[in-house]
Order: structure tokens, then C-alpha cells, then sequence
């Protein structure tokens, strides 16, 4: 069908006129998805043989083309769609990454140390395994409080479990009662030592070939297990222990001084001696126990000093006549010190008078004559219960000796040496076939 426009033009011109010459035609514009047809050389005529749903597609598609429809512009070239994202990958971790740079040489090498160290770990966990099972059966057959330490020495373990033989062990255990005190702490060291028993969980016993190890008593437990918790002890040389502190007697502090004299006893025992035992009364008199010659109740020399300005304290000691006889003066010259001061202070100034006075026993004094000590300053009270508290009694305070308990298993431990250190007593020991469980 021809548009009216194209017939006007065809029949305006006469048949006469010679046709015109006709330029170069120029190519329609191509409008839409359309226009690929030659024969539609019309805009409208392509519209027109559009039917409605090519038109509603067509402007669904592009609505901007219709625009440049009518305005005679080219539309808008439509975009490509974006191109699919791939699909995402999981992100590779750095431990990957670097393997990835790794020559198969390498990579063998790093599977192995992974290896290597897997087993590592299981040896150590069989390890920690074996040393707690030993430490419950060990403060079960001991009657310990505290459960002891095992340590295993020696890498792999498991191969020392297949073999049923270990190459050392370690055995650390505090607060060992030992009769009367209790060893801080007991530590042996076992070599050579075959194990009885199925696998890892079946071990029932242990035979140890050679045992060495160190027991130790501290000073600063020994007050508390004493009941003398005034009493500090000290180590001087390799053999001896000071005893030195405040002991209660009847509501008065009396100075304590003893010293401890530490010997082996047998080969299970440590012994202790008790030597220049001490109650220091002040500065006024010294109490020795025992019933030697310079044991009992004396004068100390500073207090004789002080005699001489205390005039009435001396008249009276010199009154009594079995101290008089004991100083061996004669008589006139005692009753010229008790009629004249300075003759008091030149009598108790000579020094076999001071020695003889010292040696008197204030024990034996008071007996006779009581009132003497309580004109001296001494509570007649006291003197009772210091001659009540015998050497023996008071020995039996300051005793560090012990015995080593008896161990759950046959064989032979013995005490090496015994040596006093500086924190306490240290005890070498050492056995042999020692064996524990089945």
C-alpha cells in the first residue's frame, strides 16, 4: 500500500517534463528492530504493519526507543547485560597457600614433622598417663596426705613400655611423718627400673634396680612439730643445731639455749644429742638440768656485780651459814662485811669469793632457807617447777631425731650420711632391689 503523500508527488508531475535527475538517493534511517526490511522505507508504514503486542514488546524492551522514534534520532544503543559472576571460591588457608610453593621434596619433609609430631603428643600423654596412676598407688600404699610426684625421664616412652623396662624415674614426696617431726620433703631418683604387667593400663608393679635420693627436715617446721613454736633452731658446722628461744614456766618467760648434736643411728635413723641445755632467769641466775656439779639453780656473774650497790641483798646471802661455810672466810671477816659496806664490797669483790658464790646451788640454798631467794628476786614458785622439769623432759622438747617409715615394698634403703645445713638437716640415702606391687 502506498501513503497518500508518495501518490500527490506521482501525479503533480506531467508526462512531458523530462524526468528529473535524481540524486544519489541516501539510505533511509533504520528506526527499531524494524527497520532491516528494505521495503519499509516509511516510518509510518512500519508502524503501521506493527500489530499491538509487537508494539508492546517492542516498547517493553527499549521505551526509550519509541522517543527516538519521533524525534528522528538514533536510540540509545542498549548495554549489554553484565557478564555472570563466577562462582566464588572458597578462599584457601595460608597453611595451603604455602604448600602450594612447596617442591614434593618439601612437602614430604612437612608430612613427616607433622607426623613426628602427632606422635610426640601421644607419647607425652601416655607419659602423664603412667606418672599419675603411679603417684595414686603410691599415696595409697604409703598413707601419704598429699599425693607424692612422679617424674619419667627418657624419650619415647611407649618403646620403654613395649620393652617393660624404664630408663629413670623420679619420686618427690612432702610431708613424710616420721614419728615425732615430719620430713618436709623425700625425694629418690630409681634406675633401671622393670615394670610387670599388660600394656600401658595393666603396669601392677616395679622392680628398681638402684635407688639414691635426700631426705630433708627444715628449721622452720621444727618448732611446729616440736610444740616449742618459740624456739628457732640453726645449723653451725656439719654435726650441730642451735636451739635458741623463750620457754613458759609457771607465767615466766625464761630464756632456752641448747645445743643439738646430729649422728646417724643404724642405717634407718638419725639421732639426736642434747647438750648445754640452758634457762636463763633474767641476769640474775642460770638453771642447768641435770644433777652434775655445775647442774641446778646458780648466781650469774653480772648479778654479783650488782650485789655490791644492793647491799641488803648481800647482807642477806652472807647470813646464811651454809654459804658461809661454802666461801670458806673466816668469821670475823664475814661480820665485819655485814657491820661495814665497804668491807661487803671488797669480800665480794675477791675473786675466789665471786667463784666460790657462783658455784653455790640456789636449790639446795632455798631448801635450808627460803627466804633467801625471794630477798634476791627469785619467785620460790618458779624454783619448784624448774626442779620438776628434769634433763630427760627437756631434752625430749629439743629431740630432732627420726626414722625413716617403712616403704610398701621389699628391699634394701639405707641412710648414706647425715649433714646439717644452713635450712635444715639433710639425709643421703641410697638402696637396692627395691620392688613395689606384684
Amino acid at each position: 500500500m502506498r501513503s497518500p503523500h508518495r501518490m500527490t508527488q506521482d501525479t503533480d508531475r506531467s508526462p512531458e517534463a523530462p524526468a528529473p535527475t535524481e540524486a544519489p538517493a541516501t539510505p533511509a534511517p533504520r528506526y527499531g528492530p524494524y527497520d532491516s526490511n528494505p521495503e519499509w522505507d516509511n516510518p509510518y508504514e512500519q508502524l503501521a504493519g506493527l500489530d499491538d503486542r509487537a508494539v508492546d514488546t517492542f516498547l517493553q524492551k527499549d521505551p526509550d526507543a519509541f522517543d527516538a522514534f519521533e524525534t528522528g534520532e538514533s536510540p540509545a544503543p542498549v548495554p549489554p547485560p553484565p557478564p555472570a559472576a563466577p562462582p566464588r571460591r572458597r578462599p584457601r588457608s595460608a597453611f595451603r597457600r604455602a604448600l602450594g610453593h612447596l617442591s614434593w621434596g618439601a612437602k614430604i619433609t612437612v608430612a613427616v614433622l607433622v607426623l613426628a609430631a602427632f606422635l610426640t603428643l601421644g607419647d607425652r600423654w601416655a607419659v602423664l598417663y603412667a606418672e599419675n596412676k603411679a603417684e595414686e598407688s603410691l599415696k595409697n600404699a604409703m598413707n601419704l596426705t598429699a599425693a607424692p610426684e612422679v617424674d619419667i625421664d627418657g624419650f619415647p616412652f611407649l618403646t620403654q613400655v613395649a620393652a617393660r623396662r624404664l630408663d629413670t624415674v623420679h619420686l618427690t614426696v612432702p610431708d613424710v611423718a616420721a614419728g615425732r617431726v615430719s620430713l618436709a620433703e623425700v625425694s629418690a631418683t630409681g634406675h633401671d627400673v622393670r615394670i610387670s604387667g599388660e600394656g600401658l593400663t595393666g603396669i601392677d608393679g616395679a622392680d628398681i634396680g638402684g635407688v639414691n635420693g635426700e631426705v630433708r627436715l627444715s628449721f622452720d617446721d621444727l618448732g611446729r612439730e616440736l610444740g616449742a613454736s618459740q624456739v628457732t633452731f640453726t645449723g653451725k658446722g656439719t654435726d650441730r643445731v642451735l636451739a635458741r628461744g623463750t620457754l613458759p614456766v609457771v607465767g615466766h618467760e625464761l630464756a632456752l639455749r641448747a645445743d643439738a648434736l646430729i649422728r646417724r643411728d643404724g642405717d634407718r635413723g638419725v639421732s639426736t644429742e642434747v647438750t648445754g641445755m640452758r634457762l636463763d632467769i633474767g641476769d640474775l641466775a642460770v638453771f642447768r638440768p641435770g644433777t652434775g656439779p655445775n647442774d641446778g639453780l646458780h648466781l650469774t656473774p653480772s648479778s654479783l656485780e650488782k650485789l655490791t650497790d644492793e647491799t641488803a641483798k648481800a647482807k642477806a646471802l652472807l647470813s646464811v651459814p651454809a654459804i658461809v661455810h661454802a666461801l670458806g672466810v673466816p668469821d670475823s671477816q664475814i661480820r665485819a662485811a655485814l657491820d661495814n659496806d665497804r668491807e661487803l664490797a671488797d669480800l665480794l669483790g675477791t675473786p675466789a669469793v665471786v667463784d666460790d658464790l657462783l658455784a653455790v646451788n640456789l636449790v639446795d640454798l632455798a631448801a635450808a632457807h627460803p627466804d633467801v631467794l625471794r630477798r634476791l628476786g627469785i619467785d620460790p614458785n618458779l624454783l619448784d617447777a624448774l626442779t620438776d622439769l628434769t634433763r630427760p623432759q627437756l631434752a625430749d622438747r629439743l629431740t630432732l631425731g627420726f626414722t625413716l617409715p617403712e616403704l610398701p615394698g621389699e628391699g634394701d634403703v639405707r641412710l648414706r650420711d647425715v649433714r646439717v645445713e644452713p635450712d635444715g638437716i639433710l639425709v643421703r640415702l641410697e638402696g637396692t632391689g627395691v620392688r613395689f606391687g606384684k
